[in-house]
């Protein structure tokens, strides 16, 4: 549960960006540019939440499909589903499920269209350096918030692959020294998706407490 609410927290953000680094703004704006050629698209990704002083060390393996306004996200035990105008939060743990408007939820929501975006309003960015990751050359940029009074953290990590143009792993630092890294193991683009994916079907979930807003 605690791994939900810090990934949850992660997704969060609604600020305005500036100060743009050159160099890093042509990178991704390059992939912002090729993520809008998605129709659909389908991830799978590790996810970990580490913090050395309070000995945390937790890590979940998930799952997102994106379709417009409508995605379904899994990690561990949690899923997220949202149809674009409701949204669906199902913690296994409690046997609960959240139901709130997506309007409403769409700032504190893990929606994984968010994820491959983050950084396209609300940071300065800039362009730190080339490594290689996984034998693939890769992009090192750094995302400051303009904010930073109004958020838990205070620096996020993107790592973007210099051949493929593609996210290959963020990383989110916090001010209590907790880093949550999410590293992308999977991504298929366009691919055909049924709208019940993105509809909370009570069947699946016999026992559960839905819990309306």
């Amino acid at each position: 549960m605690k791994l939900l609410i810090t990934l949850l927290t992660f997704a969060s953000l609604s600020l305005t960006s500036f100060g743009q680094d050159a160099k890093s703004q042509d990178i991704l704006d390059a992939l912002s540019t090729k993520m809008k050629t998605q129709h659909s698209f389908y991830i799978e990704f590790n996810a970990s939440i580490k913090n050395s002083s309070t000995g945390t060390n937790e890590s979940e393996t998930g799952k997102g499909w994106v379709k417009s306004n409508k995605y379904h996200a899994s990690f561990g035990d949690n899923t997220i589903i949202s149809n674009g105008l409701k949204t669906w939060t199902i913690v296994k743990e409690e046997k609960s499920v959240y139901e709130s408007d997506a309007d409403e939820d769409d700032e504190e929501s893990i929606n994984p269209s968010k994820l491959m975006t983050i950084w396209e309003t609300g940071f300065k960015n800039k362009y730190h350096k080339e490594i290689t990751l996984n034998n693939d050359p890769t992009h090192v940029i750094y995302l400051y918030p303009k904010n930073p009074g109004s958020v838990e953290y205070h620096t996020i990590i993107l790592y973007i692959s210099k051949e493929k143009n593609e996210l290959k792993k963020v990383t989110m630092k916090t001010k209590d020294g907790t880093s949550v890294t999410y590293s992308l193991t999977k991504f298929t683009s366009n691919t055909t998706i049924a709208d019940s994916k993105f509809v909370f079907d009570s069947k699946k979930y016999p026992g559960y407490n839905v819990i309306r807003d």
